[in-house]
């Protein structure tokens, strides 16, 4: 049996790992749980960053300013919550009559009642008349199912749609068809988040040599660590552009390497792909897809690619389906996360975008194409196996 190897970690793991502790507000047993990593080398990490930071470095004006801002987001939340129900009143107005009382008297202590009757074209006195009857046993099982809709949707960070939320139902024990959970959602404006599409980063007008397709869209993969695919993407905070280097297994669509900086070199998708061999400790043979893009085709990457014995595959020239897997994963972290973000700094943006990948995108988001499993359970259903 084959010794398991050691993880080793980044030094911007390691900094984005206690700032999670701090900034966060969960328990350090909590973030290490949720990184995969032992209390203790966490508590050794937030040690030697203590140290670092006693340079006579201040963080009162800093968190004064965080304070502010996130009162602020609160109060806009607020104020965003108080217009939620006259927006929806077209929704409740398609629905039966009981489905409209039942809106009302799930709003009741936010809203006057006479006003939401109005709204929704029903009258005061058979609202109250409803409210005094004995409730359905179908009032009772939409009510029961939608609190649970809700919890699911608050804990997918309101990114799961109808699909995700009906299997994860079902394996709750909910016997509901997938339709009346998306009627149910409808109504009440469950909704996942969605954005607008965004341009590419790719720097192909080179004279660098590239690697050919070996991939070739073959994107199911049969095992970890046989195909990983990275790319870059950027982010705008009011600092300037942060740029997002990654690396994915195709196998259990896990980021297994990432890196995040001001600028877009090689340098940036050098560290991902450091981090991404320091975690998984490849054998030879791997193949390392991505675009035509300076950063990848440059001859220091290629060499790391040669010393390890990886396998470059590229895809040809503005095809963008030729890397759909980290495309969609883009095209996930904007839709769900950066796109509903104001960043005020890049160090912001990264922490949150840390937290996103690490946290919550590896380790607890229902993936479609792994049978709405997380890419680490995923991962680990396999190894078991």
């Amino acid at each position: 049996m084959a010794t398991p190897t050691r993880r080793q970690f980044t030094d911007a793991f390691k900094s984005e790992a206690v700032r999670l502790t701090r900034e966060s507000g969960r328990p350090v047993a909590q973030v290490a749980r949720e990184l995969g990593i032992g209390d203790n080398l966490l508590y050794r990490w937030r040690g030697e960053q203590r140290q670092a930071d006693a340079q006579g470095q201040t963080r009162q004006s800093m968190r004064a300013d965080q304070d502010e801002l996130t009162r602020l987001k609160r109060e806009n939340e607020t104020l965003k919550k108080e217009r939620v129900f006259l927006t929806r009143a077209a929704a409740f107005l398609r629905e039966g009559i009981p489905m409209r009382y039942r809106a009302i008297q799930e709003h009741d202590r936010r809203y006057p009642i006479r006003l939401m009757c109005r709204a929704l074209a029903v009258s005061a006195a058979g609202y109250y008349a409803w409210r005094a009857r004995p409730e359905s046993a179908r009032s009772v099982s939409a009510r029961t199912v939608l609190s649970a809709i809700r919890v699911i949707h608050r804990e997918s960070r309101e990114t799961y749609g109808s699909p995700r939320i009906w299997d994860a139902l079902l394996k709750q024990g909910q016997r509901i068809g997938e339709h009346r959970v998306a009627r149910l959602m409808r109504v009440e404006g469950i909704l996942a988040k969605t954005v607008k599409k965004w341009r590419a980063t790719t720097q192909s007008n080179h004279r660098l040599p590239v690697a050919a397709n070996t991939l070739d869209r073959q994107f199911t993969v049969a095992a970890p660590n046989r195909v990983w695919a990275g790319d870059i993407t950027y982010v705008w905070t009011l600092e300037g552009w942060l740029y997002l280097a990654v690396l994915l297994d195709l196998y259990s669509r896990r980021v297994v390497g990432g890196a995040m900086g001001q600028r877009l070199t090689v340098n940036l998708a050098e560290q991902a792909l450091m981090m991404a061999l320091a975690h998984r400790a490849p054998t030879a043979g791997l193949v390392h897809h991505s675009d035509r893009g300076s950063q990848y085709a440059a001859t220091s990457y290629q060499r790391v690619l040669t010393g390890y014995g990886l396998i470059p595959s590229m895809s040809r020239k503005g095809n963008c389906w030729d890397n759909a897997c980290v495309e969609s994963f883009f095209g996930t972290l904007k839709r769900e996360l950066v796109c509903h973000r104001h960043y005020a700094t890049r160090d912001e943006a990264k922490q949150d975008i840390f937290e996103y990948i690490e946290v919550f995108y590896n380790r607890q988001r229902r993936h479609s194409t792994l049978g709405y499993h997380s890419p680490v359970e995923y991962e680990a259903r396999a190894a078991v196996a």
